[in-house]
């Protein structure tokens, strides 16, 4: 398949380009890659078609304005929100949650602090209750439905991934702590702005028509390349076998977090955790950004985005997963689960494929976005490729 890459980059860089060429022989329909290198935007490219159908757009080519949906891997960028105003002395990692957000106590949840939430280890992964479907996107209704919550079990004794409550707990704690009226105006001012990128949780009505819809990824028949989603397939018999089960409700409770995203009010509510709309420019600016300088995050917390804080078996996910500060840690022996090479890698993927990772031993900063999802739980095979190019071309450089 013949495709044309639109932006630009550096001539050495020329490998990343062609594996992102080569992924629209794989499955690939629109997408966009960037990196940034010791402190410059060395790759930032796009390329294939995306629809917008709420804006009438049944067809049309990939921008360098085009942003999608990046779920989790906007937990990233939350973080980084949290951990500033841990180093602006307005939030401590280790003193209780409810010391800020009184109501959170309820449930014998007095003593859960902010690093067990940001690390998955609070039991915060799931609402027992039911929540409507319309519920999700009322800030004032999710936060007091959190405030509200039984942890799954004893706080700090498993781990267990947050897919969607992390967002709003964390989120109700950047307002308190700030001052904003929400997390995207604090992200606005103190992350995206200052960079000068467009990566947004609640996309303002200018930006709406720029918005790619999402949708699945439809293997190429005779073309075994892509992954089976072995990781997926588990994680559906896990919810199969246990209706009631953590992992079920994270996921089901209520529907619309997995069959809303294409519509206007989740594009433009606040679901921090999973609806952070971004392009591949803005991730990798940001993720640059924190592997060679303190313009975000202060030396006195930078290392708390690489340091580990929990490697188990998730009783979410059904996997074993590394968590820094709401960062995901590398496991070098899996590609799916490989952000960079180096030992201090930290990043976050997000349903379905776009992924974005900082590396400080090699200076870089990577931002993948697409929006078609294919079956992997963790770093999807497309992206596995882009990421392998990219640390080939530091080889052959020798750096």
């Amino acid at each position: 398949m013949s495709i044309t890459i639109n932006g630009h980059w550096f001539p050495q860089w020329q490998p990343l380009v062609d594996a992102f060429s080569a992924n629209f022989s794989l499955g690939e329909i629109g997408g966009g890659v960037a990196l940034h290198y010791r402190g410059e935007l060395v790759v930032n490219i796009w390329a294939g078609q995306c629809s917008n159908k709420l804006a009438g757009i049944e067809q049309r080519d990939w921008d360098e304005q085009t942003l999608v949906n990046i779920f989790s891997a906007g937990k990233g960028l939350v973080a980084i929100c949290i951990l500033q105003l841990v180093a602006d002395g307005k939030l401590a990692l280790d003193e209780p949650v409810a010391a800020l957000w009184p109501e959170f106590s309820q449930a014998d949840k007095g003593t859960i602090t902010l690093r067990q939430l940001l690390c998955h280890r609070a039991g915060m992964s799931a609402f027992h209750q039911h929540i409507a479907n319309e519920q999700i996107f009322d800030w004032t209704a999710m936060s007091a439905a959190a405030a509200a919550e039984t942890p799954w079990w004893l706080p700090n004794t498993a781990q267990g991934y947050s897919p969607f409550m992390f967002g709003w707990t964390l989120g109700e704690l950047i307002k308190r702590a700030s001052g904003y009226a929400s997390v995207n105006d604090y992200f606005q001012a103190k992350v995206a702005g200052p960079l000068g990128v467009s990566c947004h949780f609640g996309v303002p009505d200018n930006l709406l028509h720029s918005i790619a819809d999402t949708g699945p990824l439809k293997r190429p028949a005779g073309l075994p390349n892509f992954s089976t989603g072995a990781d997926s397939i588990a994680l559906g018999k896990i919810m199969k076998a246990d209706p009631r089960g953590v992992t079920n409700r994270a996921f089901s409770n209520p529907i619309s977090l997995m069959t809303a995203t294409n519509s206007r009010e989740w594009r433009q509510s606040q679901i921090p955790a999973a609806n952070a709309h971004s392009d591949a420019r803005a991730l990798a600016t940001i993720y640059g950004t924190l592997a060679s300088s303190t313009e975000l995050l202060a030396k006195s917390v930078l290392p708390l985005c690489w340091q580990e804080q929990t490697f188990e078996h998730d009783q979410t996910l059904g996997l074993p997963l590394r968590f820094s500060h709401g960062f995901m840690l590398s496991q070098h022996q899996r590609a799916d689960c490989r952000y960079g090479r180096g030992e201090r890698a930290f990043g976050h993927p997000g349903a379905g494929g776009c992924v974005a990772f900082a590396d400080p031993d090699f200076d870089l900063g990577f931002g993948y976005v697409t929006h078609r999802m294919g079956q992997g739980l963790l770093i999807d095979e497309r992206a596995v490729r882009l990421i392998d190019a990219v640390y080939e071309v530091l080889e052959q450089h020798h750096v």
